[in-house]
């Protein structure tokens, strides 16, 4: 995995954006543009993102209140934050500003 970027948890699907709203308040998603990636290959547009941990979120589980794909998500990221836990800051000093003054008064 990349972890110069978010990982994706979810099932494939293809891309789309833009929301053209048809007449009988029905929902329809089409694609509208397109871009490349850094290598000089077409991107996302037409293909979807491809994840990497292909999670189905199964209706029934859902009624249920579950969600697969947010419950994988949470526990990767959990080993994520085991394997690499985040740098512990230390707050700086405050300044010595006892020399400055304020000209105003």
């Amino acid at each position: 995995m990349n972890h110069k970027r978010r990982s994706v948890h979810e099932k494939k699907e293809d891309s789309s954006s833009g929301n053209p709203q048809p007449v009988d308040g029905g929902f329809v998603s089409a694609p509208t543009f397109g871009f490349w990636n850094t290598d000089g290959n077409w991107e996302v547009e037409g293909h979807g993102v491809q994840p990497d941990y292909e999670v189905v979120n199964k209706p029934h589980e859902m009624v249920a209140g579950r969600d697969a794909q947010l419950e994988k998500a949470i526990e990767l990221t959990l080993e994520m934050l085991k394997k690499n836990p985040p740098k512990k800051l230390k707050k700086p000093t405050y300044p010595n500003r006892s020399d400055m003054t304020d000209s105003t008064n």
